[in-house]
């Protein structure tokens, strides 16, 4: 059983925003499932990485679409990108240095991350972009308009 599950409550109503915040749950999902087999330690590393890079690509993303639908929680949300980023380089650091225990403390912080960000950040933004014609259309067709 994934230790967080997508449900339609998580979706912001654009199919490339919910496919990226699926693939982060599935990274949350990967490394709770390899502290059960007692391998998060080693896993962590590397799915801090994928986590990283991945996350830039969807911040990006997220980021054209609300400027394209003129959002005017832009500034706001960027900088909420960054800190979130902030926040994952440093765990990344931490597991350089070989910090025990960081597992545990990686999992709930992507756990309230995704709650958080997606429920409370990313919902705020759905209103804008429906508005606009965003809703429901694909990042090239967002930016065209």
């Amino acid at each position: 059983m994934a230790f967080i599950e997508w449900n339609d409550s998580h979706s912001v109503g654009v199919q490339i925003l919910d496919d990226q915040h699926k693939n982060l749950f599935k990274i949350v999902n990967e490394l709770h499932a390899a502290m059960m087999r007692q391998e998060g330690k080693s896993a962590a590393g590397p799915l801090l990485e994928e986590l990283l890079k991945f996350s830039q690509e969807h911040f990006a993303t997220e980021e054209k679409m609300m400027e394209a639908a003129q959002y005017p929680g832009l500034a706001q949300h960027q900088a909420h990108h960054r800190e979130l980023t902030r926040k994952a380089q440093e765990f990344a650091a931490r597991y350089q240095r070989g910090e025990s225990g960081l597992t545990i403390h990686l999992l709930k912080f992507l756990n309230e991350w995704l709650n958080t960000h997606i429920h409370e950040e990313d919902m705020s933004y759905v209103p804008s972009l429906s508005n606009s014609g965003i809703h429901g259309v694909s990042l090239e067709e967002s930016i065209k308009s």
